[in-house]
């Protein structure tokens, strides 16, 4: 079965920097389109980054392009985001998601098919 790992979150200053990864497994990796999504207490998740299944084209959410990264490694079936510059209301616990084999990534919740468990990113001040 499908299986997606976040790890890497935890407590950080404001202006720090952290990178989440997410490891898969349960699925032909380099097919699948990955995202990543984040969800504050009190609100809607959230779209935060996606990247297409070949590697080459990434997505960001206006609030945190220039400061997020996303990438992929497909030999170790993992994702990552590397948050930089971070803020406060960058405090979120997020997810990571894989789509549909050869499917275009898409910025919204309901392109993907699998997700992990969350892991939570606390920005302080």
């Amino acid at each position: 079965q499908v299986q997606l790992v976040e790890s890497g979150g935890g407590l950080v200053q404001a202006g720090g920097s952290l990178r989440l990864s997410c490891a898969a497994s349960g699925l032909t990796f380099s097919r699948y389109p990955m995202g990543w999504f984040r969800q504050a207490p009190g609100k809607d998740r959230e779209f935060v980054a996606a990247i297409g299944w070949r590697g080459g084209s990434t997505n960001y959410a206006d609030s945190v392009k220039g400061r997020l990264t996303i990438s992929r490694d497909n030999a170790k079936k993992t994702i990552y985001l590397h948050l930089n510059s971070l803020k406060l209301e960058d405090t979120a616990v997020y997810y990571c998601a894989a789509g549909a084999p050869f499917a275009p990534m898409v910025p919204t919740g309901s392109g993907y098919n699998y997700w992990g468990q969350g892991v939570q990113v606390t920005v302080s001040s």
